[in-house]
């Protein structure tokens, strides 16, 4: 800090406003371009998680888990809309045998907020039709993934499903 004496402070002053301009003037292009270059990364990211949502809405429509696999984190926790847990192991069994079927799912409203470099959450909303447990399912409901990413690969870490109540 500049300090200002007495018969110096318009002198003082005139130099301190200066140096303030050209800091304010050096630092603001590099703010603007690590807010770029965040605002990139964020972008990436949601591309990113959209695919893997839409790889396996495609893989449960087929009765594949291997984007299940591949995406599920191994410490995985559904919370299913009935309020029931399942594991990694148990949701691939269900998807497996036929226990969860659906015949149709539309993915739509998705939102990914990036909390950080490692971890995003996302919302969205499906219109299904199919069987769970040789119940049927067929309805619309909205679902929250948390995605980690670990050894550089984002999957799914906890998700849990709503069905959205009918308007009467």
């Amino acid at each position: 800090m500049f300090k200002v004496y007495a018969g110096h402070s318009l002198v003082g002053m005139k130099y301190y406003r200066i140096i303030l301009t050209l800091v304010v003037a050096l630092a603001l292009p590099t703010i603007m371009l690590a807010k770029e270059k965040e605002t990139g990364a964020s972008a990436d990211v949601e591309a990113t998680i959209k695919k893997i949502e839409q790889e396996l809405t495609d893989s449960l429509l087929k009765s594949d888990t291997s984007a299940f696999e591949k995406y599920l984190a191994s410490d995985y926790l559904g919370i299913g809309p009935d309020g029931v847990t399942q594991n990694k192991s148990e949701l691939l069994a269900d998807i497996k045998s036929g226990t969860l079927k659906l015949e149709s799912s539309n993915l739509s409203d998705i939102k990914v907020q990036v909390a950080d470099p490692d971890m995003a959450v996302v919302v969205y909303r499906t219109d299904d039709k199919g069987t769970y447990k040789g119940k049927d399912i067929t309805g619309q409901y909205r679902w929250l993934d948390v995605f980690v990413k670990r050894d550089g690969k984002w999957q799914i870490a906890i998700d849990q499903g709503t069905q959205i109540a009918s308007k009467q």
